[in-house]
C-alpha cells in the first residue's frame, strides 16, 4: 500500500470555540487521524504537548484562550484514502435537512448508509457533510443510528451545541420516537420494555447485543428501556411506535426480537426466513421489501443556545410508505 511521511514542525495553537471544553487527547486525535493513538498518548505523557507552557494529562479539557504547544509530528497518509476522499468529494450524496442555524443541524438519514466511517467503511455521514463544508470549524454527531435505519440525526456545530445536547441526553430531556413494522401481532396497545442488554462479540468478530442473563458478565450489563405503542396490525404484522428512554446499541430490535416480534428486515436479529421471502418475492402478503423497517420519526429537544423547546419529524420514506400500503390492500 503506497504511503507519503511528513513531519509536522513544532507550532502552537489558540484554542477557539469550536475546541473549547474538548479533551486534550481527543484534540489531538481528531487534528491527526493518521497518527497512532499510542503515539499521541506517548506526546502528552512525556510532556511534549504542553498548554499555556505547563504540562497536562490526558484528561485536560481544553479552555478558550489557552495555548497550545503542537510537538514534531510524523504524518503518515495512506494515499488511497486521500483518493478515494477526493473522488467521493465531487460525488456528494445530497442530504435532505430538517433544520439547521448556526448550532444544530437535523437531516433525514437514508437507510444503508453509516453515520461514520469505520469497519471497513471509509466514508460515512459526517465525513461526507465534513467534506462537503469545509468552512465549518465543527460539526459532531450528536447520537446515532444504525446504518440501516433511516431518520432524523442530530449533529453539533458548535462544541457548546454539543456539551448541552448531551447533558440533555444524560439526564433523560431528550424524546425519540422510532416507527417499526414487527412480525407478530401485538396485542398491548402501549408496553414499557426493560430487559438489561449484554455487548459481546461472536466468534467471526462482530459485535452483537443480547438480553442479559444470569450468566452475563456485570460489568457490560447495560439498562435498557423501551416504551412501545401500538399504531396498527395486520395479521401477521404490527406497526409499532418506539419511544427509546436510553440509547443502548441495537435496543429496540433486540427488546423486540427477545419479545418473539422481530422488525421486518432486520438483518441480525429479526426472522431470516420471512426475511428471504420478503427480498424475492413479497411473501405473497405484501411488497417486495428489501431493508429493516426502522424509521426515526421524531425528535424533541432543548435548543442547546436559545433554550426553546424544538420538535421535528421526518415522514416515512417511501419505499416504508409503499409496504404499509401493500398490506392495507390485502
Amino acid at each position: 500500500m503506497t504511503s507519503t511521511t511528513s513531519v509536522v514542525s513544532v507550532s502552537e495553537e489558540k484554542i477557539e470555540e469550536s475546541s473549547h471544553d474538548q479533551r486534550i487527547d481527543n484534540f489531538f486525535l481528531r487534528k491527526f487521524k493518521y497518527v497512532p493513538k499510542s503515539h499521541i498518548y506517548q506526546l502528552i505523557r512525556s510532556g511534549q504537548v504542553r498548554v499555556n507552557g505547563k504540562r497536562i494529562t490526558v484528561n485536560y479539557r481544553l479552555q478558550l484562550g489557552d495555548y497550545v504547544r503542537i510537538p514534531p509530528i510524523k504524518l503518515s497518509e495512506n494515499i488511497n484514502t486521500r483518493q478515494q476522499t477526493h473522488i467521493l468529494s465531487d460525488n456528494f450524496f445530497s442530504f435532505a435537512v430538517i433544520y439547521e442555524d448556526d448550532a444544530i443541524l437535523v437531516i433525514d438519514k437514508p437507510s444503508g448508509m453509516a453515520v461514520h466511517g469505520g469497519s471497513g467503511i471509509s466514508f460515512g455521514v459526517i465525513e461526507q457533510l465534513r467534506a462537503q463544508n469545509p468552512d465549518w470549524k465543527f460539526l459532531e454527531l450528536v447520537h446515532r443510528l444504525d446504518r440501516e435505519t433511516s431518520g432524523m440525526l442530530l449533529l453539533a456545530k458548535k462544541r457548546s451545541a454539543l456539551v448541552e445536547l448531551h447533558r440533555q441526553i444524560r439526564e433523560g430531556l431528550v424524546e425519540k420516537h422510532y416507527l417499526t413494522m414487527v412480525k407478530g401481532q401485538w396485542l398491548n396497545a402501549r408496553q414499557h420494555v426493560k430487559f438489561p442488554l449484554n455487548r459481546y462479540v461472536t466468534a467471526s468478530g462482530e459485535r452483537r447485543v443480547a438480553v442479559a442473563t444470569t450468566n452475563s458478565d456485570e460489568a457490560k450489563v447495560l439498562h435498557a428501556h423501551t416504551i412501545f405503542t401500538l399504531q396498527k396490525s395486520w395479521g401477521n404484522f404490527s406497526l409499532m411506535d418506539a419511544e427509546i428512554k436510553t440509547g443502548r446499541t441495537h435496543q429496540i430490535r433486540v427488546h423486540l426480537a427477545h419479545l418473539g416480534y422481530p422488525i421486518v428486515g432486520d438483518d441480525k436479529y429479526g426472522d431470516f426466513e420471512l426475511n428471504k421471502r420478503l427480498a424475492r418475492k413479497g411473501a405473497n402478503c405484501c411488497k417486495k421489501f428489501e431493508r429493516m423497517f426502522l424509521h426515526a420519526s421524531s425528535l424533541q429537544f432543548m435548543h442547546p443556545i436559545s433554550g426553546n423547546m424544538m420538535k421535528l419529524e421526518s415522514v416515512l420514506p417511501k419505499d416504508l410508505k409503499l409496504f404499509i400500503a401493500s398490506l392495507d390492500a390485502k
